[in-house]
């Protein structure tokens, strides 16, 4: 029997074992009857206790695009921050890079400073946080947003979405360390964890430059591991900059310095990190990263959704869905994107102009049919034969007579078929004497008899119609 106890509690732990801290801390929210004075589980109390830090004590948030991780850190006995718990972000939109405009479907990159007033107890996304975009920095290098913010729900257009079960917990301890008496919480929200190898994989984004930019908060950060101090001149950030004088977002920095000890700690840190980085460049030479869309990540995620609402769209994480690639497979690949967007708006602005035209109830207009007649009908109408009157029924045709000598040109031509004028005309070209005694006012292209003496044989005249009182004669 003893042996068996064992047996099963060796069972039971082997299974706690494989669980992920997310499921043992999973929040049952149905049972949550006050979400903004949610207390946090016992487990999370038992950590922040194992590490020295107290209840109260401040934190800080870091967030990694690429990775879809966002991790709390807090500050333990002798102020030092650590890391608490690392949450998988459900959705963020857009792609790696800052947020440059409203409507960009971005996510913010930067150093945010939240507030106790940013905190959102009333958000449709059950709980947020308001990251505060636009910073200084972005103000001053005219970026433009609202309600960026960190919340639950699963569905994100610019902001970092979490689980509901993950937002109450991040707003719990948000909301403990405001009541330890932490002014602010600092946000760094990066595109990557930024190391020596991902700054080599992602050296040609045309984001690098700002990247590289924030890289120098990010790696005070982790030789201090304390919040650095944020500054922003000739906009840009600067961080733990000692000065006497004020720094203007826009204008020209002041007479700046690093202190000592910082300054020898950051130097021995670039050393190894230039090292790393020359070994990174050879290992990702004639190689590039693909950086995926946001769909392409959300189709790598698929089966998550089903089952669920239709707000709820985890976006997957960019590692997931990127490659490195050879530079020519990926200006190939570039180059076919840019062609079926080109047809993609082409098919939208024919859609729109279609819509256009329509709009109101009136349809597409038609061309209408030309009045004037096609060569085809005015051929056949100037071909059609004469109808016979009811009396030419009975009539004889007898042979005409010659016309009379003294008959003018114009009238001789008159009774001359249609072909035949044609034949005559082709026999008498311009420039020819018979053209010449042609009178003055008559047609000079009009085909005239010919004259006498001509090899031409004479034109055979139209029939002559009998008297009516020769009907029935012979």
């Amino acid at each position: 029997m003893r042996f068996r106890n064992l047996f099963v509690t060796a069972v039971i732990a082997a299974a706690l074992a494989g669980c992920t801290n997310e499921t043992l801390d999973s929040v049952n929210l149905s049972s949550v009857k006050n979400k903004t004075e949610y207390q946090l589980s016992g487990k999370i109390v038992g950590k922040m206790k194992e590490l020295g830090m107290q209840k109260t004590s401040p934190i800080l948030l870091r967030i990694f695009k690429e990775e879809g991780t966002l991790e709390v850190w807090k500050a333990n006995a002798s102020s030092r921050l650590q890391l608490l718990k690392s949450y998988k972000i459900c959705a963020w939109s857009g792609k790696l890079g800052p947020k440059v405009k409203e409507g960009d479907r971005q996510a913010p990159e930067g150093f945010y400073p939240l507030y106790p007033h940013q905190m959102n107890p009333n958000s449709n996304y059950y709980l947020a946080i308001n990251t505060g975009f636009p910073n200084t920095y972005d103000r001053a290098n005219g970026r433009s947003g609202t309600h960026l913010m960190i919340h639950g729900a699963c569905s994100s257009s610019g902001c970092y979405s979490m689980t509901d079960e993950q937002i109450i917990e991040i707003f719990a301890l948000a909301r403990d360390a405001f009541k330890g008496g932490q002014e602010s919480v600092q946000l760094q929200a990066f595109p990557f964890r930024m190391t020596a190898e991902n700054m080599a994989r992602h050296r040609d984004n045309p984001n690098i430059e700002f990247w590289k930019m924030l890289k120098v908060g990010y790696d005070q950060f982790e030789v201090t591991k304390r919040p650095p101090q944020v500054n922003v001149c000739e906009r840009k950030y600067v961080f733990n900059q000692q000065s006497d004088g004020s720094f203007n977002p826009a204008g020209q920095c002041p007479a700046m310095s690093t202190p000592p000890a910082l300054q020898v700690a950051m130097a021995n840190f670039d050393k190894d990190y230039q090292r790393d980085y020359q070994k990174a460049l050879k290992k990702y030479d004639g190689m590039v990263w693909y950086e995926p869309s946001e769909a392409e990540r959300k189709a790598i995620v698929a089966e998550q959704r089903k089952g669920r609402e239709l707000a709820y769209a985890p976006t997957g994480t960019s590692l997931d869905a990127g490659k490195l690639m050879k530079v020519s497979d990926l200006e190939k690949r570039l180059a076919e994107q840019k062609e079926a967007e080109e047809a993609k708006q082409a098919a939208l602005i024919q859609k729109e102009a279609l819509e256009k035209a329509t709009r109101d109830g009136k349809a597409v207009p038609v061309p209408q049919q030309s009045p004037i007649e096609r060569p085809v009908q005015q051929a056949a109408l100037q071909t059609a034969p004469t109808q016979k009157s009811f009396w030419n029924l009975f009539s004889k045709s007898e042979p005409a007579a010659p016309a009379p000598a003294n008959q003018a040109p114009a009238e001789q031509s008159a009774v001359l078929p249609g072909a035949q004028q044609a034949a005559a005309t082709q026999q008498h070209p311009a420039g020819t004497q018979q053209q010449a005694a042609t009178p003055a006012g008559a047609n000079p292209q009009v085909a005239t008899a010919p004259a006498a003496g001509s090899e031409t044989a004479p034109a055979e005249q139209p029939p002559k119609k009998r008297p009516f009182w020769k009907i029935w004669g012979n």
